[in-house]
Formats: structure tokens, C-alpha cells, sequence
């Protein structure tokens, strides 16, 4: 089906399993998304749903094929019931490639064999390796005849990488239709290595809820003028002791249910002594949140609400004094906390003369169950595909699509089933993504073997 140039010398595309020739057709098709103007460049969506119409063709018979505004898609597979429908995700459109690639971002480039290689570009990882996996599963299955327990969505977003509307597009869809998903699968999670210090193993981390983002602006104002005469406390040196405050006194640290829960599980498959901290997490909650904080980087991320300064403007001169100074702030929220919560504190730290202002607004998403037969289904799958992995809930430190379904939805969890070392994980947003074919490859099976063990 691909119009791929072979990849290597004898290597004919004929050769390449279909999720693999599938992805790096997807991978060709620049679906970038920039701020301003919040969308994909015309014409670029409609190549690529030709790409998923072309690679997929079973899927595209047997489902009922709903174009959303912004290019967004929702293809509608019918089950045995529609009791308990299930809503795959993923999303089609990745963010600029950026520099210091070593291979076209977009070449989709194949270094090895067609079924031990790795493919390179942009989007591999995040999301349409998730994209080509999903597709491919359900053209499978159909190729088997088989029929789905329940019904099956499949929701593909177009606007994800700039927090834009197309899976709200989605939700309101899906209310007009009646439909009220028994579960949601969107990205978010994977089968990561060198997550956790002391953890060998590696961790199927599946996200039962997601911080919020907020974004924030704080201003301050002076008076100005010629860089010869300048006057002290003027507004850059004000905005830049909020900026300081503000790192040094970040909110308090704390240990949430669902972290505990994921140092129980962990603790028998850790190295001494950081398996007895974990078992000891539920107990020592202060202690153990202080001891996470301390470590910084994702660590911290896991017991805290995070903020970052992450722009800067003021004089538009060198040598004009700034008559206002700007910066930015980007705060990830934990649940159990709020955005008022986190507009308070900002206010109380950087005190009078600095304007909070609240550019973007989004509370954390709802906590999924764990003890559930959802995530017991899940876990299920993990365990056949990844058997050396061990499986627990987690919290979210980015943002995902799937916290708009969660309007109509109790059970919306994230993962992607691919395994990720923590250098790949790195090169999310980053030069040289890259994707391993036998990951890919698990990722298919994953997704086949949940949609046939559907329950009744």
C-alpha cells in the first residue's frame, strides 16, 4: 500500500509490516500545528486523512467516518452492544520539529530491518505511532471477522499540541449522538524504563487522571525613559524579584492517593533502601513528599504543583527603560488543588505592584478508578504483551485530549503501549524521535487484544 521508497538496499516496502508502512506514511504528511494561528497549514489534513483511508481501507468500510471541524475525525465501529462504549484516542497533528535533527523530521527514515528497525520523525512517539497502532489493530480484526463486544470510537484530534477544541468537538458529538463511553483510552503513560530511582524494571504507567495547565501573566509598571537616567525599583527589577520569589517558594509538597499507590506497588520491585521508602509511602506521607521535592525534575512534579517562568519582555530597547515588564508562568496543577488555589498563592508571594493576570485556564482532570474492571482490563493486556512490566496508576504531568472526555466519561485513562527508554522519552517535542518496529509492533497487539477481551 505505501509509496515509500525502500528503506534500505533490498528491502522492498512489501517487506514492511502494515503498521510500520502505515506510520511512516502518517509521519511524511506535516500535520504541525503552531500558536498563532492555532492550526494546521490547509490542505495538510486532508492529505493525511487519505493516507489513513488508503492504509486502512477495512476500517474505513466498516466504520462510520464523522469529520469534525478543524479536521479532527471520528470513526464509529459497531459492536454486539452499545452499552458500554469504548473511546480509543490519539491525535494527528505534532508540534515544529525544531533543531539539531541528524535525520529528516520527516523523512520517516528507516535504520535497520523492516522488523527490528527504528523509525525516525517527527510525531513517531507523539502521536501517530499511537495512530498507525490503533488502525491497525481494528483493520486486523476486521480482516478476521471479528466483531466487537461494544461499540468502538475511534477519536483522532487535530489540535491537541496547542490545547485547542477538537476533542471538545468530540465530546459534543458524542452527547448529540447519546452516547456515554464506559471507557476512554488516550495517550499519556507507556511502558517506561528508568522512571523511578531504585526501580529496575519497567513500569506500565497508565494515567488515571492529569494535572491541570494554567497559564499566567505578571506585569509590572514604571515610568520609563532614557537608559542614561534610570531610576531604582523601576519595572524590570521589580518583575524580576517576583520571578525569584516565586522559585523560592513554590507550594507545599504532597503525597496524593494515587502516588501512594504507585510506591505500593512498585516497593517489591525496587533496590534497598528505596523499596522500603515506598512500602512505607501510605504511613509517612510528609516525610516521603519533603524527600521527592528534594530531588527536583519529575520527582517533584509527582508531589507538588509545578510553576515555571517561561518568557520574558520588556524594553523593546537597550536603551530605553522598560515602561512595563512581562513574564509568563506556567503552572501544572496537582489534583486536590485548584486554580483559585494557585492565583492566591502567586499574589501572596509576589506581592503589591505585580499584576496577576490569567491568560489560560484548566483545573486538574477527575481521578479514574484503579480498582476497576477498566483498568483491570488494561492491566490485563500489559501483563500479556509486557510481561516483565509492572503495571500501577499515575498522575499525568502533561496535558492530554482526554480530559475533555471526561465530561461524559468516570473512566478516562492514558497510555500509550509502546515501550520508551528515558532517552526516547526525551526526544518527545525533541530532535530525532524515534519509535523501535518491535514496539510499534507490541503497541498493535496491545490494542487488538483489548478490543477482543471486551466485556459482554
Amino acid at each position: 500500500m505505501s509509496s515509500a521508497a525502500p528503506s534500505t538496499p533490498g528491502v522492498h516496502e512489501t517487506d514492511e509490516p502494515a503498521a510500520l508502512a502505515a506510520l511512516r506514511a502518517l509521519v511524511r504528511v506535516p500535520t504541525v500545528s503552531r500558536r498563532p494561528p492555532d492550526r494546521i497549514e490547509d490542505g495538510v489534513l486532508a492529505r493525511l486523512h487519505a493516507v489513513l483511508a488508503e492504509h486502512f481501507p477495512l476500517l474505513h468500510a466498516a466504520a462510520e467516518v464523522i469529520g469534525l471541524d478543524d479536521g479532527a475525525l471520528l470513526l464509529h465501529w459497531r459492536g454486539r452492544s452499545a452499552a458500554r462504549p469504548v473511546v480509543l484516542m490519539a491525535h494527528l497533528d505534532v508540534v515544529p520539529p525544531g533543531e539539531h535533527w541528524t535525520r529528516d523530521p520527516f523523512g520517516a527514515e528507516l535504520l535497520g530491518g523492516p522488523q527490528d528497525g527504528t523509525v525516525y520523525g517527527r510525531g513517531v512517539l507523539d502521536d501517530k505511532g499511537s495512530v498507525a497502532a490503533i488502525c491497525s489493530a481494528v483493520e486486523e480484526l476486521l480482516a478476521a471477522g471479528h466483531e466487537p463486544a461494544q461499540d468502538v470510537w475511534l477519536s483522532f484530534g487535530s489540535n491537541e499540541e496547542v490545547s485547542g477544541t477538537a476533542a471538545a468537538a468530540a465530546v459534543a458529538e458524542l452527547r448529540r449522538r447519546g452516547v456515554e463511553p464506559w471507557m476512554v483510552l488516550d495517550e499519556g503513560g507507556a511502558v517506561a524504563g528508568g522512571t523511578f530511582p531504585g526501580v529496575d524494571v519497567p513500569v506500565a504507567v497508565i494515567g488515571v487522571a492529569e494535572k491541570g495547565t494554567t497559564s499566567l501573566r505578571l506585569v509590572a509598571s514604571g515610568g520609563g525613559g532614557h537608559a542614561s537616567t534610570p531610576s531604582r525599583g523601576g519595572a524590570t527589577a521589580r518583575l524580576a524579584k517576583a520571578v525569584l520569589a516565586l522559585e523560592r517558594h513554590p507550594l507545599p509538597a504532597r503525597l496524593g492517593d494515587v502516588t501512594v499507590e504507585t510506591f505500593r506497588r512498585l516497593a517489591p520491585h525496587a533496590r534497598q533502601p528505596v523499596g522500603a521508602l515506598m512500602s512505607r509511602a501510605g504511613s509517612a506521607r510528609p516525610a516521603v513528599a519533603r524527600a521527592l521535592a528534594a530531588l527536583g525534575g519529575e520527582p517533584a512534579a509527582l508531589v507538588r504543583t509545578t510553576m515555571v517562568t517561561t518568557t520574558l519582555s520588556g524594553s523593546p530597547a537597550l536603551n530605553v527603560v522598560a515602561s512595563e515588564a512581562t513574564a509568563g508562568v506556567n503552572a501544572r496543577i496537582a489534583p486536590g488543588e485548584s486554580v483559585a488555589d494557585v492565583v492566591a498563592h502567586v499574589r501572596s508571594v509576589v506581592g503589591k505592584g505585580i499584576d496577576v493576570e490569567v491568560v489560560e485556564s484548566g483545573e486538574p482532570s477527575p481521578l479514574s478508578p484503579w480498582e476497576d474492571e477498566a483498568f483491570a482490563l488494561l492491566e490485563r493486556g500489559v501483563a500479556e504483551v509486557f510481561p516483565d512490566a509492572v503495571t500501577t496508576p499515575y498522575v499525568v504531568l502533561a496535558a492530554t485530549d482526554g480530559r475533555f472526555l471526561a465530561e461524559i466519561c468516570p473512566r478516562v485513562y492514558r497510555f500509550a503501549p509502546f515501550r520508551m527508554s528515558k532517552a526516547q522519552r526525551a526526544t518527545i517535542h525533541g530532535p530525532d524521535e524515534h519509535l523501535h518496529v518491535p514496539d510499534l509492533l507490541d503497541g498493535v497487539r496491545f490494542y487488538r487484544r483489548l478490543l477482543e477481551e471486551l466485556p459482554a
